[in-house]
């Protein structure tokens, strides 16, 4: 799939993960989270929107090399203020400098000359959301579509601010004249592990459980003795009612670090309905998960208390 996108924010050596996730250069951490879940539901494979192997495929790569790198770097809230100085600096830079920009969207055309701008604006996000991904084929474009308005908005928010008098015109396709400005300042990206298991916690509060077990492996084969990565897929053999399985990982938490507060909290529960007690100081080596039946031992009822509540 040809993911390359060279419009709006993205002609400036600049990814625009608020133009991937489709929410407002504005937006708070909860409703970036909450859009981030909707996206991911929908570009799982198991998403009833998707049909056939060639889309699984689609929504992968729409998934893994651009949703969820824009999420993790949106939530982390150092990345993120970095990230928001950067837009601010280039919608500075463009309302000084009277740089305009060759429109291909009609939305953003008509964002340059709309008198109430952030209604204009957000009203405009929040339609493009509602069907961002039901196309696969056209997301990119869509993308696209979302980035020059963000760059619109932007230019147009930083004129206002610094009341310089700027007079973006009126014709559809206005030719840049300066030299566009510098790139981002490189941001220290997440370590693979730590990746792996931001994914695994996402999906865990997405309820996407198996998906999220198949990240916190990938993350225990690059660190088998992280405390809180064993007490997180714990919990998600829990879910998956396999008790025996979640106890192994419990005990391993807890040989770790013996204040995990997950393991601690579950692990009791576990031993009662197993009717055992905990032994022994090595960390264990569950078997493959390819040999497991899920466990009948636990019971539904365990999982009320963590597990309850609605979807944020």
């Amino acid at each position: 799939m040809y993911l390359k996108i060279d419009r709006g924010l993205f002609k400036y050596d600049l990814i625009d993960y608020h133009a991937i996730l489709c929410v407002s250069i504005d937006a708070d951490a909860k409703n970036i989270r909450k859009r981030y879940l909707q996206i991911a539901r929908r570009l799982h494979p198991d998403s009833k929107a998707i049909t056939c192997a060639e889309e699984k495929q689609q929504a992968n790569e729409l998934l893994s090399k651009l949703v969820n790198p824009a999420y993790e770097n949106l939530s982390k809230e150092r990345i993120h203020s970095e990230y928001t100085i950067v837009l601010s600096q280039i919608g500075k830079r463009l309302a000084q400098e009277s740089t305009s920009l060759d429109l291909s969207s009609d939305l953003a055309k008509q964002l340059v000359n709309a008198p109430n701008i952030d209604f204009f604006y957000k009203s405009a996000i929040a339609k493009i959301a509602a069907t961002q991904y039901d196309s696969l084929e056209q997301s990119t474009q869509i993308i696209s579509q979302i980035s020059e308005l963000n760059l619109v908005y932007l230019m147009r928010s930083a004129a206002n601010t610094s009341n310089s008098p700027q007079s973006l015109a009126h014709s559809s396709t206005i030719k840049p004249n300066t030299a566009p400005p510098p790139p981002p300042p490189v941001v220290k990206e997440d370590s693979p592990f730590e990746q792996y298991v931001r994914r695994a916690e996402g999906l865990i509060n997405a309820k996407q459980f198996s998906q999220a077990k198949v990240e916190l492996q990938d993350a225990l084969k690059l660190e088998p003795k992280n405390s809180h990565c064993h007490s997180l897929i714990g919990l998600v053999y829990l879910k998956q009612n396999q008790v025996k399985m979640a106890k192994i990982h419990f005990d391993n938490a807890l040989k770790l670090d013996p204040n995990n507060e997950i393991a601690l909290s579950w692990k009791p529960k576990i031993e009662k309905a197993l009717g055992t007690q905990s032994g022994g100081s090595k960390v264990i080596s569950p078997p493959p998960d390819g040999n497991n039946q899920p466990d009948k031992s636990g019971g539904g009822g365990m999982f009320g208390g963590f597990f309850g509540g609605n979807k944020k």
